[in-house]
């Protein structure tokens, strides 16, 4: 979620953009009155205004050393938008922008500039080809200074909790609703929940049909049925399982993930390992694994609440583009 600190627009192509503190966005158009608007794929600029403010922070110390870097504002880079708290540049393709009736789809990440700008040439960069985005505009309204946007990420997720007694409903499921929270305040759509028990041949067959052929596409995102999907299923880029991952005989998840996956991604368990050994010494006693089967990334989360909490967090950030890799969501960034 971030917070809308400047719309931008200019009157004619070539001219730098003027904070207007409010625009109307229309619907496959653009913003009312900017020269940029139209029928193509680049609708809305978007930049985030930490990127901003790093690049200002450069700019006062070529200043410092005699540079005549001009006064940077906002729109001084063609971006319409200024957002604070959302680093646009990490987001793939398809990520859709919400701000109250306002909707946006990211199109392009970057772009190749031709013709260098002023602050370009006086220091010998421009933080608009790599760090900013652009968008179309799916559905029309205004958006002023001050407003909220959130964005959902192009990916569908699975949260499967491994747990003889959750399964046995005799202990309730903590770590699986934390999961979902994560997913959902990141961006992603949890699609399908489940508990199931303990056992290798019941955890993979899970993990493989829900990679091969998805989630039902009705009767709510809990399934606890073990019927297999009907047609016209949804598909699921991320699995994230939580549960079974330690020295107990009954803990097989990481064994039932890796006799599915297709490829292994060693790197990902390894990274939380490494996270959560700085907060515990047993963090080296987790097995959990990871690994790809046709487009959908399984991952294995630890069996608690606060150590899922914390291990999100060390993945978090390359999983989005480990993701828009997997899936070609990234095969259109211009950086």
């Amino acid at each position: 979620m971030g917070n809308v600190l400047a719309v931008c627009t200019s009157e004619k192509k070539g001219t730098q953009k003027q904070n207007r503190h409010s625009a109307v966005f229309v619907e496959d158009w653009g913003i009312e009155g900017d020269a940029h608007a139209g029928k193509w794929h680049r609708q809305i600029s978007l930049l985030s205004a930490e990127k901003i403010d790093a690049f200002r922070k450069r700019a006062a110390g070529k200043k410092a050393e005699g540079t005549a870097v001009p006064d940077i504002p906002y729109g001084a880079f063609g971006e319409n938008l200024v957002v604070q708290d959302i680093d646009f540049a990490e987001l793939p393709v398809g990520t859709r922008f919400h701000c109250g009736s306002v909707e946006l789809e990211l199109t392009q990440i970057g772009k190749e500039c031709h013709d260098h700008c002023e602050i370009y040439r006086l220091m010998g960069e421009c933080i608009m080809p790599h760090e900013g985005v652009f968008a179309r505009v799916l559905a029309g309204g205004r958006v002023s200074e001050g407003d909220t946007i959130t964005y959902m990420l192009p990916f569908n997720a699975a949260v499967i909790t491994v747990s003889d007694s959750g399964a046995a409903g005799t202990k309730k499921d903590a770590s699986g609703p934390v999961l979902c929270s994560l997913l959902e305040q990141n961006g992603y759509k949890v699609v399908y929940t489940k508990i199931i028990p303990d056992e290798q041949d019941l955890i993979a067959a899970e993990l493989k049909d829900i990679a091969d052929r998805g989630v039902p596409c009705s009767g709510g995102r809990i399934r606890n049925e073990l019927e297999k999907p009907a047609a016209g299923c949804i598909p699921v880029q991320l699995v994230l399982t939580t549960g079974g991952t330690g020295f107990s005989p009954r803990d097989v998840t990481p064994e039932a993930t890796l006799s599915v996956a297709e490829r292994s991604v060693p790197g990902i368990p390894e990274a939380m390992r490494a996270g959560s050994l700085r907060l515990t010494p047993r963090a080296m006693l987790s097995r959990a694994a990871a690994g790809i089967r046709k487009q959908t990334l399984i991952i294995n989360m630890p069996g608690s609440p606060k150590a899922c909490t914390e291990c999100f967090s060390f993945i978090q950030s390359a999983l989005v583009h480990g993701l828009a890799i997997l899936t070609g969501n990234a095969k259109n960034c211009a950086r």
